[in-house]
């Protein structure tokens, strides 16, 4: 699909189609995202945000419509492994240290005991927790735990990273270290991501672009474009950061007013 990370036309999600209890989702859903951007999904509460990421990752089938990934279906390309994915609560095994945590999709794959260690001890340096293979998640702050959970996500090389409110429970300072990892994670990797948020000035620092959904039944209302190019923490006092809030916050009040 011309080199699209991320095809999705004409989607339509409906559950419990037919019964007393159907909802509409989503409806005429058209997007297209380029290999190696950073796109946000925002949106009022039940709009479809969720929803719509569970679609890209094939954990749920649209109604009507089609998602290709890298040009081919989605169903294709979890089967082939292009997909990882992180959640708002990091799902390590308590049971497994770090390590084995960031290994358990390779020994999924196959991959030989070596070749697992030697991986995982490049993923904790990508994610700045080299010192930490030994322990148990326990052990670890809930920012620290999302890093070994996008370790995790990344440990097999995936081309697409889908991220469902990942930083949403962790404190504002916390949240804000961790966006800036995050990018720098995804400069480093070179890695598409879908990003799934309630925050404004989130979606704003991390993304290239902003979809702004309407309520339910879910639908494209605008796309912010941000053009703050390379950031960092001086990036937060930047004026143009704020216009670029500014725009985002602008296009959610006008889904509110239904303009």
């Amino acid at each position: 699909m011309n080199g699209a990370a991320v095809e999705v036309m004409g989607v339509e999600k409906v559950f419990g189609r037919g019964s007393e209890e159907e909802v509409t989702a989503l409806s005429g859903v058209d997007l297209t995202i380029a290999p190696g951007e950073f796109v946000t999904l925002i949106g009022p509460s039940g709009c479809g945000k969720s929803t719509f990421l569970r679609l890209i990752g094939n954990l749920l089938e649209p109604t009507a419509g089609s998602v290709e990934v890298f040009g081919k279906s989605a169903h294709q390309a979890r089967m082939d492994q292009d997909y990882g994915m992180v959640f708002q609560h990091a799902g390590l095994f308590d049971w497994r240290r770090v390590a084995a945590n960031i290994e358990l999709p390779l020994e999924l794959r196959g991959w030989s005991k070596a070749d697992r260690s030697d991986r995982s001890k490049e993923m904790l340096d990508l994610v700045k927790l080299p010192d930490f293979g030994g322990h148990y998640p326990r052990q670890l702050s809930g920012g620290m735990q999302q890093r070994v959970a996008i370790a995790r996500a990344l440990s097999f090389e995936p081309r697409l990273l889908l991220m469902d409110e990942p930083f949403g429970a962790l404190d504002e300072m916390t949240r804000e270290h961790m966006q800036g990892e995050l990018l720098r994670i995804w400069h480093e990797t070179g890695t598409t991501v879908v990003f799934v948020t309630h925050s404004i000035s989130e979606s704003a620092f991390l993304s290239n672009r902003v979809v702004v959904l309407s309520p339910r039944p879910g639908r494209i209302h605008s796309i912010v474009e941000i053009g703050l190019g390379e950031r960092s923490e001086d990036t937060r006092e930047d004026p143009r950061f704020f216009e670029a809030s500014t725009e985002v916050r602008e296009a959610l009040r006008a889904v509110e007013d239904g303009s």
